[in-house]
């Protein structure tokens, strides 16, 4: 088989995509847009055929405005079904997804990064997964009520919260993934212990090839592993390669201060806030061959089924070289056939090994 039609005999699934983000922001995605990285017409192209859109909340928010906010964003990704009802549908179960494919319609799934919007109210766990929300990322760039962040140098629980050990033992028995993207090591290692179904790790890469705190150590991609978890790796390149992580971060942080100036006089700091812009992106990514890489080690440690694709698009600022946006997903299958993967496994990390867990 060639590439192209491994590509689409596959059920392409992309784990993790910030898309309702971009919906907020009045972007329709049911048209081709040059603002963002997904949409319908671009998904099509790219040959994906399921997506997670992850409603994101911010650990900065108060648990009332978290709460508003992921149904907010929820509305808007029902919008969009209502909308487009010929293009897409709501899924949650694998099932959905294989005879949405047989139809000609992308699956939306939805996911819920950070548990923010449940803050210690188990009803609102189980209203979420009413309205088809299927994983929780536990945390994200703080500490909340479930568990600490890898983000945050002060650890409020030095692993999960007792509410947190409570929130596990609800989704296992309804059976929502548990995501630990974003989580600190010791929460992970303690999601291991109070979980009795597989976790996932939705976007995230290996640390042994980028060592950063966002990436799982090849000891928590074994652990997670042998009990049948599986991690999809994040296209973010500050994530991929460290070198490339060394040298944008003080560009971020030189964009982010000219974004402040700007918020606070325009007019004076319109001419600042480009310059900062047109640095971070002059920038050289590294390539989409870097995901691939991360693939590898990921099957050196533990084989192929246990590491899918989780882009973070929508929530990122940068993409790999070659991989621009949610179009260019082809690219993936390609390399993976020229390093020699069979079209099994092929399957298996494009969609297969995640939509076991569903």
């Amino acid at each position: 088989m060639t590439p192209k039609q491994i590509h689409e005999k596959s059920l392409v699934l992309d784990s993790h995509c910030d898309t309702p983000i971009m919906l907020r922001r009045g972007v329709d995605i049911g048209k081709r847009s040059d603002k963002g990285h997904v949409d319908l017409v671009r998904m099509k192209e790219g040959g994906v055929d399921a997506s997670f859109f992850a409603l994101y909340v911010s650990n900065k928010w108060e648990p009332h405005e978290c709460t508003f906010r992921a149904l907010s964003a929820l509305a808007s990704v029902y919008d969009v079904l209502a909308a487009y009802p010929d293009k897409v549908a709501l899924a949650t179960t694998a099932q959905d997804a294989y005879s949405l494919k047989k139809q000609g319609k992308i699956a939306l799934f939805l996911g819920m990064e950070n548990a923010g919007p449940i803050h210690t109210d188990l009803s609102l766990l189980r209203l979420f997964y009413r309205m088809g929300v299927r994983y929780v990322t536990l945390t994200h760039a703080g500490n909340n009520e479930v568990c600490d962040s890898c983000a945050t140098k002060e650890k409020r629980w030095n692993g999960v919260s007792p509410f947190g050990k409570e929130l596990i033992a609800e989704m296992n028995r309804l059976g929502m993934l548990i995501d630990v993207a974003h989580i600190s090591d010791e929460a992970f290692y303690d999601v291991l212990r109070y979980s009795d179904k597989p976790v996932v790790s939705t976007h995230s890469c290996c640390r042994a090839l980028c060592d950063v705190p966002r990436n799982m150590t090849d000891d928590m991609i074994r652990a997670m592993a042998a009990k049948g978890g599986v991690i999809q790796i994040n296209f973010y390149p500050a994530f991929l390669d460290k070198q490339y992580s060394l040298d944008v971060a003080p560009l971020i942080d030189a964009y982010e201060e000219a974004e402040n100036l700007y918020n606070s006089n325009p007019d004076i700091y319109a001419g600042l806030l480009k310059e900062a812009g047109e640095r971070l992106l002059a920038l050289p990514r590294p390539s989409y061959k870097r995901i691939v890489d991360h693939i590898d080690h990921v099957v050196s440690l533990v084989g192929p089924k246990h590491v899918g694709i989780g882009s973070d698009f929508d929530g990122i600022e940068m993409c790999p070289a070659g991989l621009e946006d949610i179009s260019y997903m082809p690219v993936i299958t390609e390399e993976l056939c020229a390093r020699g993967y069979s079209a099994t496994d092929i399957e298996d990390i494009l969609g297969g090994n995640f939509l076991r867990l569903l």
